[in-house]
């Protein structure tokens, strides 16, 4: 057995699990240096929920934040969080907007590429994997979105798993975005994994359920390469077991993560007071405690969060409950997607809707678009009389959805002309293109235009 690696999230999905994803750039640059020194497989600094977020509620350019942590950050590798053909946006963006970001992605400074999709379905991972792997430079790790229902297996998960490898993939990560992994799942899941895998394997999960850590100690000992973990003040309850519990916990074993665990101290101290910085100033509700009860609702950590908190402005968070029991009633309908942006979101809007006005009173068209197909080939089967009510006499996609997208790029930097910058540099043009509405108001406060 190989010595364990670990890869920190806390500049990533610790902060997006915890706090919503509003640590600023300034509140990472004073431990940078430090973090490259603890000897991490890599650090998770980009993609997700930040690039929206930074141009949203932190008046902060992502990709000035990526450039300033390469700067900073020397010897680990910095990794990003990919939604495959949703890149990290909502919808399916064409073809050249995926080449271009890959590529501006990796020359801004990042070193592994994590592609995901949230339905499983490789056609969605086919052009990010492909540009990834045209850069000759980045390693691009194919994930495996792990949930449970009735129709997700042990073998289903390793067909997708052979395919991914299959595609090029360098590694494979077992994303477990809600916590819904049990510790002997996980060592059967990654013990048939590793007989008919070449490329190692990596395991992310949340504390959501409580079973965190035992997940990962059983994990490892079926032989996973690579766990995620997050600095305490970041991690546990929905987000990451806590990366000093898990390097004490394989130390003097044959596991040992080989991290000198007192170079953790005062990284964690630092990020104790960011937290508490991010409490004040966002008036966060931040989790306090597991919810064994997510295994059957299947939500990932990050989402109950914003559930909860958009709840509340409406003055409806003492339906929450309410919402959670009616999310598996939704998962079943749209033919059980794993529970992972976009689908987490969309799923989670419907159930809210459906308890606040009555089942499927209101249907959104992300709704519409999952049963069209729009999103890719969902894991089960749609009622008829369901697909029926949403879409009428629709026909359903059953080719790849990206194939239907005219190239955006050009059209993008036309808008962008339009309205006041001719000379967008391609990291704006990018940035505009995924969420015009936010970009724009940021461009022109960033701009003074």
């Amino acid at each position: 057995m190989a010595r364990v690696k670990i890869t920190e999230t806390v500049l990533r999905d610790g902060h997006q699990s915890i706090a919503a994803t509003r640590m600023r750039l300034r509140q990472m640059l004073p431990v940078l240096e430090a973090m490259d020194e603890v000897g991490y497989n890599a650090l998770e600094c980009w993609g997700g929920a930040t690039f929206d977020t930074c141009m949203r509620f932190l008046d902060e350019d992502p990709w000035e934040r990526l450039r300033t942590i390469k700067k900073h950050v020397k010897k680990t590798p910095l990794q990003m969080l990919f939604r495959g053909q949703n890149i990290l946006g909502y919808r399916h963006y064409a073809d050249d907007v995926v080449y271009e970001f890959v590529n501006r992605a990796v020359d801004n400074g990042i070193d592994i590429i994590r592609v995901f999709d949230a339905l499983n379905d490789p056609r969605n991972l086919e052009s990010s994997i492909k540009a990834a792997k045209d850069t000759k430079s980045v390693h691009v790790q194919g994930a495996l979105v792990y949930t449970i229902s009735p129709i997700h297996t042990m073998e289903s998960f390793t067909k997708v798993a052979k395919e991914l490898q299959d595609m090029g993939v360098d590694s494979i990560c077992i994303k477990d975005m809600s916590g819904l992994l049990s510790p002997y799942d996980a060592y059967n899941l990654i013990r048939m994994l590793k007989k008919h895998l070449s490329v190692p394997i990596e395991l992310h999960t949340h504390c959501t359920c409580g079973l965190g850590e035992m997940t990962y100690m059983k994990a490892v000992e079926a032989g996973v390469d690579i766990i995620d973990t997050a600095l305490s003040p970041f991690g546990e309850i929905t987000s990451q077991p806590a990366t000093e519990s898990m390097v004490m916990a394989l130390q003097h074993s044959i596991y040992d993560t080989d991290i000198d665990v007192d170079r953790l101290w005062p990284i964690v101290d630092h990020f104790k007071h960011v937290r508490k910085e991010l409490e004040d100033e966002f008036k966060l509700t931040m989790p306090s405690q597991i919810n064994p009860a997510v295994r059957k609702y299947q939500i990932p950590g990050g989402m109950l969060t914003n559930l909860y908190n958009q709840l509340k402005a409406q003055g409806a968070e003492d339906r929450f409950d309410e919402v959670l029991a009616e999310m598996p009633n939704v998962r079943r309908d749209l033919g059980y997607p794993p529970l992972v942006t976009p689908t987490s979101q969309i799923t989670g809007s419907a159930a809210a809707l459906n308890v606040l006005y009555g089942r499927y009173k209101i249907v959104t068209n992300e709704v519409r678009d999952i049963v069209r197909g729009k999103y890719g080939r969902v894991p089960g089967k749609i009622d008829e009389k369901f697909r029926k009510m949403c879409i009428g006499d629709e026909p359903v996609i059953t080719h790849r959805p990206a194939d239907d997208l005219e190239p955006e790029l050009e059209k993008s930097k036309k808008a962008l002309a339009d309205e006041g910058f001719p000379d967008a540099s391609p990291e704006d043009v990018l940035s505009y293109t995924l969420f015009p509405e936010v970009a724009l108001p940021f461009f022109r406060k960033r701009d003074n235009k």
